[in-house]
């Protein structure tokens, strides 16, 4: 699976998914519980919602936030929603996605989050991207494990997922 990869914020492209910036439209639809005709009949969904309301927050929704929309590239509709918490705390960041069901079970979960968590690690300041996920949702772990992503530690109810940049095996 190939991707290109640029700079915190702005777009990126894998073999069959566009992950781009939200465009204000878009911002705007969904805080006013509008519908565009370039989504899925089921975007957006309640974590995308969330994800809306974290840009509408933010004093610049194009800085380095690391908010996407996911898009199929063949259909050309958003089908959910990827995000790095920015900025990084200790070289780390935090990383969330979500597809609407529509399009799960197609692997656009994990071949959107190794795009993201590849271009992390190669942005200033960035040595670690990592996932929280709940145990009782073994889809998201199974979604991680494909992206490449590795259980560092966890408890009763949680485990903690992550990759390290090549370089911060080195030393």
């Amino acid at each position: 699976m190939s991707s290109s990869f640029s700079l915190p914020g702005t777009d990126l492209i894998t073999d069959r998914l566009l992950l781009r910036t939200w465009p204000a439209d878009d911002i705007a639809a969904v805080v006013r519980d509008g519908r565009s005709p370039h989504w899925a009949d089921d975007f957006p969904a309640e974590g995308d919602r969330v994800i809306v309301g974290f840009i509408v927050e933010q004093s610049d929704p194009a800085s380095e936030s690391g908010h996407r929309q996911v898009v199929e590239r063949d259909s050309g509709l958003v089908v959910g929603s990827i995000s790095v918490l920015w900025p990084p705390s200790s070289g780390s960041l935090e990383i969330g996605y979500g597809i609407v069901s529509s399009r799960r079970g197609r692997g656009y979960a994990p071949e959107a989050a190794r795009a993201l968590a590849e271009a992390a690690l190669t942005w200033p300041g960035v040595d670690s991207v990592y996932a929280d996920v709940e145990l009782s949702n073994p889809a998201s772990i199974r979604v991680l494990e494909k992206a490449g992503l590795r259980r560092w530690s966890g408890d009763a109810t949680t485990a903690r997922f992550g990759t390290t940049a090549p370089e911060s095996h080195e030393q």
